[in-house]
């Protein structure tokens, strides 16, 4: 029986060294085990590059636009001339107005002259009363005159304050016929044209400032409460192909009964962003376990993702995975490998399922 056995066991490792030396042999790969990692949780939500300030430009009077200054992806500087407004109306107002100023200011002279006379022929009357050389009842007239002198002076006063309040609004209103850009920035839109009838309150362009930038994006009612001013958040930028850091610069609390989200508003600056680009976001939620792998071991066939796998014996198998979310340039694996796992993770393409790993 003891005999049996033995030859039977030589018999098995002899199977074994033959299976092992019938397969390929798989040279000039890395392998990795991989294991449980603690890694940031993000919640995952995209929004629209915006400037941090859009003006609409409106016109504060009412007029026909007689010449444009700037067409659409002009640079312009806080207080240059976008365009102005036929002035004649107002400009005839203005002159009226200084024309009233300049009369009331006339009127107010003659009014102070009138009431420093009256104060003297007062004081010299006074004197003649208090000799007795002229009667009382001369001497109520003298300083009744005073006293109208000294309220015709007032009303004056008045009047020429009112004069010089309506030609101040006057040139203010004149002023408003030429519209200026209220921020530094660009030109991103015109909605008028020479010859066009500009109203109060219509926008007739827009300008951006693209000092800075930021992203409104809607946030699950599930992170209610646990976002906050000053937050570090990561943007992702398809078109720029590149990463930007980020921070909310605002939370809106209230929740959106229809979608059950709420606003979050985020600062970005970085090169080359401008209004209308998306942008994928990424705002921390937490810390959790994760197995991670380089994507170098993923080994894709047809529409199935999956890596390769050693045991203790080198052998590879291909193994079938389901990946998740990139963290700091490794994939996570949802199902298909467990803790210790031994995974090809360089020359996986080389790699064959049941071949024989040497190396790594």
């Amino acid at each position: 029986m003891i005999l049996i056995l033995l030859f039977a066991s030589c018999g098995n490792g002899a199977d074994s060294d033959k299976g092992n030396a019938q397969r390929a042999v798989i040279k000039g790969v890395k392998t990795e085990s991989v294991h449980k990692k603690q890694v940031d949780e993000y919640y995952r939500t995209s929004g629209t590059v915006k400037a941090k300030t859009i003006s609409d430009v409106a016109s504060r009077v009412m007029g026909t636009v007689t010449s444009i200054k700037v067409k659409e992806g002009d640079r312009v500087s806080e207080g240059d001339v976008l365009l102005t407004i036929d002035d004649r109306d107002l400009r005839q107002r203005a002159l009226a107005a200084h024309e009233a100023y300049f009369e009331a200011s006339n009127y107010l002279d003659a009014a102070d002259k009138n009431g420093r006379l009256a104060e003297l022929t007062y004081e010299r009357y006074k004197n003649l009363f208090d000799d007795k050389a002229i009667s009382a009842h001369e001497m109520d007239e003298i300083e009744n005159r005073k006293d109208v002198a000294a309220s015709e002076a007032g009303r004056a006063r008045a009047a020429l304050g009112r004069a010089k309040a309506n030609m101040e609004e006057a040139e203010i209103n004149l002023g408003f016929t030429k519209v200026k850009a209220p921020v530094t920035g660009i030109v991103t839109g015109k909605d008028v044209e020479v010859g066009s009838m500009a109203v109060p309150g219509r926008t007739l362009m827009r300008v951006e400032d693209n000092s800075s930038f930021r992203l409104d994006v809607s946030v699950d009612e599930k992170l209610s409460g646990r976002l906050e001013p000053g937050m570090n958040v990561y943007a992702d930028v398809e078109a720029l192909g590149k990463r930007i850091d980020g921070r909310v610069t605002e939370v809106v609390p209230a929740v959106d009964p229809g979608t059950r989200s709420f606003l979050v508003k985020i600062g970005l600056d970085g090169e080359g962003l401008k209004s209308g680009l998306y942008a994928s976001v990424r705002i921390p939620a937490g810390r959790r376990e994760a197995l991670l792998i380089p994507p170098s071991a993923i080994v894709r066939k047809g529409q199935l993702e999956g890596v390769y796998t050693v045991n203790g014996e080198g052998v590879a198998t291909y193994r079938l995975v389901r990946t998740g979310n990139e963290y700091d340039g490794r994939l996570e694996v949802l199902s298909g490998l467990k803790d210790g796992d031994v995974v090809i993770v360089e020359g996986a393409d080389r790699a064959a399922d049941g071949g024989l790993v040497q190396g790594g």
